[in-house]
């Protein structure tokens, strides 16, 4: 199976660099890095032992201060898996993202995804959470991680927003080219938090967690996705469907041009629960999006 190449460094305000890394698919996110004379605040680790040595390479020709903080924009393992990486960093991330990684552990293969080198990777935990929000400084470059106050991707999801700058760092919140992945989090929740949390920020440059980076109309189209979910979710519901039966009658429309079309099946699995008031099974869901796939393990390039 082919590997995208490494990610491209891309100065989006002075001194403030987004790492996108091709083609944003699953477990291919983005980084980014805040530079100062004092030391480099970086916004996210990667997957795997060569995409997070790549980051630092990137960084390293930037600058050669060091990696003195790195946030944890949620809890899933693209953007965590290579904190080990950064050793000599304050590893800061929303409170309940510590226990959902402890949980979660490292990736490994054998599971529904198809096989990935993962490298050699250590588990290292954030050491530094807040609960609603905190600001780092960078030199005078000010950093505001702002969790959104519900569950949106995760429940844990952070923003890195720089408002001297209209940056934001959007983590998962927002995929551009990608569909979304609620299955850990909420899809009415995506809905409330990108129309009341991120569309009033103003950011007009936005770093997605997936994807080139982009200004705000990224926010409607994902908004437009998160409410074609709950729509075909509530119609399938009426109908008596199950998630998996629903999305295999589901025409993606727009939507089918994204990557990772399968999504569709653990969004609904997340839209169904909530809606029921019960507790969703992720195992059931990930075996269902195998089942929406052909019964192919989904395909994993990092």
């Amino acid at each position: 199976m082919s590997r995208p190449g490494p990610g491209r460094v891309e100065e989006v305000s002075d001194g403030v660099y987004a790492f996108v890394q091709p083609d944003g698919s699953w477990m291919i996110n983005n980084s980014g890095f805040v530079t100062g004379a004092s030391g480099v605040l970086c916004i996210d680790a990667c997957a795997t032992e060569r995409r997070t040595r790549d980051l630092l390479a990137a960084i390293n020709e930037v600058t050669a201060a060091p990696v003195r903080t790195l946030v944890n924009t949620h809890h899933h393992p693209d953007h965590t898996a290579g904190n080990g990486f950064f050793p000599n960093a304050t590893i800061v991330a929303h409170e309940q993202a510590r226990p959902e990684m402890l949980a979660l552990g490292l990736p490994a293969n054998g599971g529904f995804w198809s096989d990935v080198d993962y490298g050699s990777l250590e588990l290292r935990l954030p050491s530094l959470t807040f609960t609603d929000r905190i600001t780092v400084w960078v030199d005078d470059v000010r950093c505001e991680l702002i969790h959104p106050g519900r569950p949106a991707h995760t429940t844990n999801d952070v923003v890195v927003w720089l408002p001297e700058r209209s940056v934001l760092f959007a983590g998962d919140l927002l995929f551009h080219g990608g569909t979304p992945f609620l299955l850990s989090g909420s899809v009415r929740g995506s809905v409330e938090v990108l129309e009341h949390f991120l569309k009033p920020l103003g950011a007009t440059t936005i770093v997605p967690g997936h994807g080139p980076v982009c200004g705000p109309e990224v926010i409607d189209e994902v908004l437009d996705y998160s409410r074609f979910v709950l729509d075909v979710a509530e119609r399938g519901r009426e109908a008596g469907l199950s998630p998996l039966e629903v999305a295999r009658q589901t025409d993606l429309g727009r939507f089918a041009a994204w990557t990772d079309g399968e999504r569709i099946v653990g969004n609904l699995h997340s839209a169904f629960a909530e809606s029921a008031g019960q507790p969703l099974d992720p195992v059931a869901a990930l075996r269902d999006m195998v089942t929406y796939n052909g019964g192919r393990p989904l395909t994993c390039r990092a």
